[in-house]
């Protein structure tokens, strides 16, 4: 209850806080346009996007052509105009390399071998456009969490030459492991603990490979996740190298198969572990090496965004943006039973919500004073790429958008008492949530699972990295009958036993997805909010973000 008790004290905090701050008070939304968000056709929109026929909205395919056809087609119902010029859409230029690797890849250490199995005991892929990739007796080095942060004092490639040789790292941070809650962030990711970063950081250092060590609880998602998700076709943005600067494997291990290699090379993983979420730290060589052959099979294909439009009539130029990613991970032929990641969840509930809020403001009794660009982004599974895309090729300049609001996977459990703020305490864009979720009779609080690093993972950051103000919300954990014991549970089975597998479907019987109105509606207020002021929220001072914004603001 104490706990419950601090969130409402900072609810009402960050409430005085805004109205002190906006002067304001008058940019409420018509009631008209908030029961225009409704059940009947939200339920429609996310049975229609995750049905078999769409077949899993995997970008360049049959199932993404459904799916911008339809997304263009409610748009113009609503009365929206195109985003990109005269079209709803936004051309994306992937590249989709489809990796074999070996059925075993086989680790050498002293006169030990040791077989790890595809899929089951590892994962690898290559980016390098390329027919075949060889690496060829490349060692093998404990490299800690692969992170070099000289904010946080911290280098885990120090001392060590990693050319031609394959890293072994850890996923999360330091801080993670250690619960210290003055190393790094604690036990909250930061974006050195993400694969992404990693994966870069590696290439920067000359590796030949990273393989990154997997684990439940510090990845935030159970082996099957990283199995489906780095299997089969792997999409990237076209680049002008040919990705060549990349590692020329990127994989993951178990972390049964990561203890059985360090025992190879006479090292305990613990005590590896350990070493490495200290200070000082020092690449540690695993007197192992491997040698393997990757085949891919290249493809060039086009994916588009979806771009709708409500022009502003004072302030066009300046739009706040609604984003969700409409894709998936399409079909795996090679799975028993049913092959169809439908993503019912993740996320046919966000494009529908973004549907429904379009709606909400094609409601209105005269268009809010900015303008409101409702993205749907490709590519989200593959490594935020829509986003990123739109991000380096903007309609509306980064200086004249106000805000973006991500909306992905929402809430299937039900009503809730709270909302949470992925990264609360970023933005100013808190105290608009804040203000709506009174409206409510809800109240904010903090990521519950910080240490799953939901910030970097999702297509606001994309425009985050570029200084925008981002906000993402995701559903609160107070069940107003339940509490937040049972919704936890809930949400860690369902990571469990659907999360990114072909059994996220639609279920009437079990999906009460009322709460996930009550949360559209609680960010329709905030995007009318915005829609109808002057003023440009800011990164609070000490965020990473706060001096891309301050400079683009400038014009400088």
């Amino acid at each position: 209850m104490r706990m419950f008790s601090r969130q409402i004290v900072i609810t009402g905090i960050l409430t005085i806080l805004f109205f002190s701050a906006c002067g304001d008070h008058s940019q409420t939304p018509p009631q008209q346009a908030l029961t225009a968000i409704n059940l009947q056709d939200y339920t429609r929109h996310i049975q229609t996007l995750s049905s078999d026929e769409f077949a899993g909205r995997a970008p360049s395919s049959v199932g993404e052509e459904k799916t911008i056809r339809y997304l263009e087609e409610e748009f113009r119902k609503l009365g929206l105009r195109p985003g990109n010029g005269d079209s709803f859409f936004q051309e994306v230029s992937l590249i989709a390399i489809n990796t074999t690797p070996p059925p075993r890849l086989t680790v050498r250490a002293g006169k030990k071998r040791l077989h790890l199995n595809w899929r089951k005991d590892y994962v690898a892929v290559t980016r390098q456009m390329q027919p075949e990739v060889v690496i060829q007796n490349s060692p093998l080095v404990f490299a800690g969490y692969g992170i070099v942060a000289p904010e946080y004092h911290w280098n885990d490639y120090d001392g060590v030459d990693v050319a031609g040789k394959t890293v072994v790292v850890l996923v999360n941070d330091p801080g993670y492991a250690t619960g210290d809650s003055i190393l790094f962030k604690g036990r909250a990711m930061t974006y050195y603990g993400r694969w992404t970063y990693k994966y870069e950081e590696a290439a920067r250092q000359g590796a030949a490979g990273i393989i990154i060590v997997h684990e439940t609880g510090p990845a935030g998602y159970p082996w099957g996740v990283v199995e489906s998700g780095w299997t089969g076709p792997q999409f990237y943005l076209e680049s002008p190298d040919g990705n060549m600067s990349r590692c020329a494997l990127e994989g993951w291990i178990t972390e049964d198969a990561a203890r059985q290699l360090f025992a190879a090379g006479g090292m305990d993983f613990e005590a590896a572990k350990a070493a490495a979420s200290h200070p000082g730290f020092q690449p540690i060589p695993l007197h192992a090496g491997y040698s393997v052959t990757l085949r891919n099979e290249i493809h060039s294909s086009v994916s588009n965004n979806v771009l709708a439009l409500l022009p502003g009539n004072e302030r066009p130029n300046e739009a706040i943006i609604y984003t969700a990613h409409w894709d998936h991970f399409g079909v795996r032929p090679e799975l028993e039973g049913d092959a169809i990641l439908n993503g019912a969840r993740d996320n046919a509930t966000g494009t529908a919500a973004l549907i429904e809020i379009a709606r909400a403001f094609t409601n209105l009794p005269a268009p809010p004073r900015r303008s409101v660009l409702f993205l749907a982004v490709t590519a989200e599974e593959q490594g935020l790429l829509g986003s990123a895309y739109y991000a380096r090729h903007p309609v509306f300049s980064p200086a004249k958008t106000v805000a973006v609001i991500n909306m992905d996977a929402l809430n299937i459990f039900g009503r809730m008492k709270d909302i949470t703020i992925i990264g609360m305490g970023n933005s100013e864009l808190d105290e608009y949530v804040a203000e709506a979720a009174a409206t409510q009779g809800r109240y904010v609080r903090s990521d519950p699972e910080p240490e799953k690093g939901g910030f970097y993972r999702s297509d606001h950051f994309s425009f985050a990295k570029k200084g925008i103000p981002a906000l993402y919300t995701k559903m609160g954990i107070d069940h107003v009958e339940k509490g937040s014991e049972w919704t936890l549970e809930q949400i860690d089975r369902w990571v469990k036993e659907h999360y990114h597998k072909p059994s996220d479907h639609y279920d009437p019987n079990t999906w009460d997805l009322t709460g996930a109105l009550d949360d559209i509606r609680l960010l329709f207020r905030v995007g009318y909010k915005l829609s109808m002021e002057d003023r440009f929220p800011n990164w609070y001072m000490g965020t990473e973000f706060r001096a891309l914004r301050d400079k683009m603001m400038k014009g400088d």
